[in-house]
């Protein structure tokens, strides 16, 4: 069972898998996207992002999943920093980072090797002349890269808590600074905020005016957004100087100033977002093409927007989810689980759906609900065979973690 002190973190880990699966659900029906399906062969590949188009569109999955692109993902990082002193804590950094290859580098190995194919075949499918899955393969081994799919967030994390091991290694006095640090700012959450949004914005301007904010880059398997890693490491480390102190006397202990000022954090963060979207619309549909003040004031409202969604979060778990509920528990033991393997279920999902004539809005639910279910018995199936396999499982940690200590 999650301690007290981490109730509104092991439940707001339940609350952004779904939001995670809820996301990748409504990516067919943007209002935003073509009329056809990006083709399979065909750069800039744009079928990765969005594998499954479909007739029926809603802008409103437009704006929920704008949101979610800037700050879910981010929040991840967060989190993924504010569990890893706790785990280095206690483990150390050999054994944390042994621990990291078996619960971290080897499921994103399997799962890009086994489970990207299986779910990118939905899309290939949209556009095949010859849809076997024998033609599928010859297309597949023919790209200049490997799919990754969600699974870039593993690599990316992995990488981050190594740098926290050899940093723990290297530094051992390392966590109690940053908790100094962080001591000063318990009851300034104004200073942190803008500290947070000013680290950010020096990780992700340049790079968003060199590149812009959409591009990715491709090595193999391993996927990168090449605006955000400077961005999200200054995240990770955030969450980790936090987790340093504690959540239990730090800025996100129950009775923070975050939690109590929840309502004025989602105003902030509705009003920055609508800020960005007002700004990134006017450089649209060519970023390069765009006048350069344009392109700076988008790239300057992302940090700001990102800074109070993430908090936002933060603060509406430590408000709201305070208490033990069953359903979230479990949800959030398996959240690792049906991250892994959610995607296959809902390409396919949608991919099934695309024929009918029902509106953009059931369909999405039906496929949320469907793929939710179908993961989640997924994720539990295999800890039980986790389990079954490990004759020592104290000794033995599952791949299929209990807990996201990512």
């Amino acid at each position: 069972m999650t301690s007290n002190v981490n109730v509104p973190f092991n439940n707001l880990r339940a609350v952004v898998i779904l939001i995670v699966v809820a996301f990748h659900s409504a990516l067919p029906y943007l209002a935003s996207q073509p009329a056809q399906p990006f083709a399979f062969d065909a750069e800039p590949y744009r079928w990765i992002a969005f594998p499954i188009i479909d007739r029926e569109r809603w802008f409103g999955f437009d704006l929920f999943c704008a949101w979610q692109d800037i700050s879910l993902m981010t929040l991840m990082f967060f989190l993924a920093g504010l569990f890893a002193p706790v785990s280095l804590g206690r483990k150390g950094s050999a054994a944390n980072f042994a621990e990291r290859c078996w619960r971290v580098a080897l499921p994103f190995a399997l799962a890009v090797a086994l489970l990207s194919p299986l779910a990118y075949y939905a899309s290939y499918r949209l556009t095949a002349v010859d849809p076997s899955l024998s033609a599928f393969w010859q297309h597949w081994r023919a790209l200049p890269m490997w799919p990754s799919g969600p699974q870039w967030f593993l690599w990316q994390v992995f990488v981050l808590g190594a740098l926290a091991a050899a940093l723990e290694a290297v530094a051992p006095r390392s966590r109690d600074m940053l908790s100094h640090l962080l001591g000063r700012l318990s009851d300034r959450p104004l200073g942190f905020f803008a500290g947070l949004t000013a680290l950010s914005a020096l990780a992700y301007i340049p790079p968003a005016l060199a590149f812009s904010p959409w591009d990715w880059g491709n090595l193999g398997p391993f996927a990168l957004q090449f605006c955000r890693p400077l961005h999200y490491l200054v995240y990770f480390f955030a969450g980790f100087a936090v987790g340093s102190q504690g959540c239990d006397r730090g800025l996100l202990r129950s009775d923070s100033p975050f939690a109590r000022h929840w309502l004025i954090l989602l105003a902030a963060a509705m009003i920055s977002f609508g800020a960005w979207g007002a700004l990134t619309s006017l450089t649209l549909p060519d970023w390069n093409a765009s006048p350069l003040p344009f392109r700076l004031a988008a790239a300057s409202a992302f940090p700001l927007a990102c800074a109070s969604g993430v908090l936002a979060y933060l603060a509406i778990a430590l408000r709201f989810l305070r208490a033990h509920d069953r359903v979230l528990d479990r949800l959030s033991r398996h959240a690792y689980g049906i991250y892994l393997v959610h995607y296959v279920f809902v390409l396919w999902l949608q991919y099934a759906l695309v024929g009918e004539t029902l509106g953009a809005l059931p369909k999405m639910i039906l496929v949320l609900a469907t793929a939710l279910v179908l993961s989640w018995l997924a994720s539990e199936g295999f800890g039980v065979i986790a389990g079954t396999l490990a004759r020592t499982p104290a000794r033995r940690p599952s791949i299929v973690p209990r807990e996201l200590e990512l």
